[in-house]
């Protein structure tokens, strides 16, 4: 079987219409405007968290958790590398962690202020198959290794979407899984390792097959369940949640692989943040006793986390199906994952050489109503993203083979910029051209995305992971029904993630993002936050 066509633009135009009828949950915006991602409680004592995304899934418990102890808390959402990086500069804003792994803890924790920290559950990092193709590639009832997997791509049987490596635990996991499966060994990985020809040529090969990035593993759970993929790479968890959502819509399920040679387990540790406040310690506490409660991990259990790595409750053991291929009897053997100077090299390699080129066409607003601090700030995240000496130290450097075009516009589209090459003089050279560009005129969003559109058609996109990158402070006149008449005629799935800045159109970008599969992010505080956060989605 060869790998189908994706979405026609009929099926885009009508999940557009579906997802803004029922406002799916967390599928399109990113909700980043300074106040928290999630709040609940009323108590004076506010506990400042921050999570990994797959933890939006006990929303409810932790709202139930903090009406029982009196507790306002809230929640920030952040990939397991951002939290890394805060833990770095003594994570200022937060008073508790709450990463996918416990890894990112141990990276981050430099100045040694996380204590009583715990894990609150475990989930296998596992690849969702639909249940028909694991049929088709004989992957039902027989264990699966990575290079059955690699196999598949080869031919050109499967692909599938996963988080970045660079900016998720679950693309992390499940990268150095591959190499740990592809060296033939369980642990112990070395710089050396990284530099065999065999591994090189595999992992590339391996990656290929990557058919949609995200920088978030609840997010890319939710762009499945609203496109026609093969398979994604996710938690256990996240796949049991994404098949409730598929049966109760009538859709086929995926069947769980779990690649024995290249598995890893998140551990999901809750810590506290010492900034020496004892009533806020306190807090976190009554918190982690609370969700670490017999009442509690049963509530957790039921979302499909494991509270024991082997075995489920009885209670809850109908969660866990195993004609999803949940298998809770068998002995899991994870990988161990390498040294931190191991690790980082693996990442950075992953980034500049062995995941598939990005293709990204940055649509950027230069109207009238960007002069000022407008373009000010515009032009320092493109700094932050083109100047490689920048991008790398938030793991978003060119790779190889990249390709990156600037639109430049405002009531119309006033110049194409390209780089030479994905070298880091091409790209600087090509920041220099950005930094020159000039405000006047209104805005036309539209114009910029289709021509955007236009370029993309030109490549063979099957070889990129592309990304059209809309930056704007305005408002379009409403040209959407045309936009997206276009958008079916080019018949390609390319998502066209938003940043919003000063009095943007919120409505008209997250119609784009929704029909086009991506997501609103909010510059209004930080345009070179929201400019990373965007970059990592490819």
């Amino acid at each position: 079987m060869k790998i189908r066509k994706r979405l026609t633009g009929i099926l885009c135009l009508g999940l557009s219409i579906l997802l803004f009828g029922c406002g799916s949950k967390n599928t399109s915006v990113d909700t980043d405007n300074g106040a928290a991602d999630f709040t609940a409680g009323k108590g004076k004592t506010v506990l400042r968290i921050l999570s990994g995304s797959e933890n939006r899934e006990l929303e409810d418990i932790i709202a139930d958790c903090a009406n029982k102890e009196n507790i306002k808390i809230e929640i920030d959402y952040k990939g397991s590398i951002d939290i890394m990086r805060e833990l770095k500069d003594g994570a200022p804003d937060y008073d508790a962690v709450w990463p996918a792994s416990s890894i990112w803890i141990s990276l981050g924790d430099e100045k040694h202020l996380v204590k009583h920290n715990a894990s609150v559950s475990l989930t296998p990092v596992v690849f969702g198959i639909r249940k028909s193709l694991a049929q088709e590639l004989g992957f039902i009832g027989r264990d699966v290794s990575v290079q059955d997997i690699l196999a598949a791509i080869r031919e050109g049987e499967m692909s599938f979407c996963m988080t970045s490596a660079t900016q998720s635990n679950s693309g992390a996991s499940s990268y150095i899984g591959f190499l740990y499966a592809l060296l033939g060994k369980q642990d112990g990985m070395t710089l050396g390792d990284l530099e065999n020809k065999d591994l090189q040529i595999q992992i590339q090969e391996l990656l290929s097959g990557v058919e949609r990035s995200s920088g978030s593993s609840d997010w890319l759970k939710e762009l499945f369940l609203t496109r026609d993929y093969d398979a994604m790479v996710n938690y256990e968890c996240l796949i049991i949640d994404a098949n409730e959502q598929l049966e109760k819509e009538n859709k086929e399920p995926l069947y769980i692989v779990y690649p024995y040679d290249g598995l890893s387990i998140a551990d999901s540790p809750l810590g506290y943040v010492d900034h020496q406040d004892k009533a806020k310690e306190e807090a976190f506490l009554a918190v982690k006793q609370y969700l670490l409660s017999e009442k509690a991990q049963s509530a957790i259990e039921a979302t499909g986390r494991r509270i024991s790595i082997n075995s489920v409750s009885e209670k809850n053991a109908d969660i866990f199906r195993s004609d999803w291929g949940v298998d809770t009897k068998r002995i899991l053997s994870p990988i161990q994952m390498p040294e931190a100077e191991v690790l980082m090299k693996a990442l950075n390699i992953y980034q500049t050489n062995f995941k598939k080129p990005s293709l990204n066409i940055y649509c950027l607003d230069f109207s009238g109503s960007m002069s000022g601090d407008g373009q000010v700030q515009l032009k320092q995240a493109m700094e932050q993203i083109l100047i490689q000496e920048n991008a790398e130290k938030n793991l978003l450097q060119a790779n190889e083979g990249e390709v990156n075009i600037v639109i430049i516009f405002d009531s119309e589209v006033k110049d194409v910029l390209y780089a030479a090459d994905s070298s880091a003089e091409a790209l600087e050279e090509l920041y220099r051209q950005v930094e020159k560009q000039e405000t006047g005129g209104g805005t036309n969003i539209y114009a910029a995305v289709e021509e955007a559109l236009k370029l993309a058609s030109d490549y063979e996109l099957s070889q990129y992971t592309p990304a059209v990158i809309l930056m704007t402070d305005g408002q379009s006149r409403n040209y959407m029904d045309e936009f997206a008449e276009s958008y079916k005629n080019y018949n390609l799935d390319i998502p066209v993630f938003s940043i919003t800045f000063g009095d943007a159109d919120r409505e008209q970008l997250e119609e784009i993002t929704v029909l086009t599969g991506a997501r609103v992010f909010d510059g209004t505080e930080n345009l070179s936050e929201a400019f990373r956060s965007v970059k990592g989605y490819n």
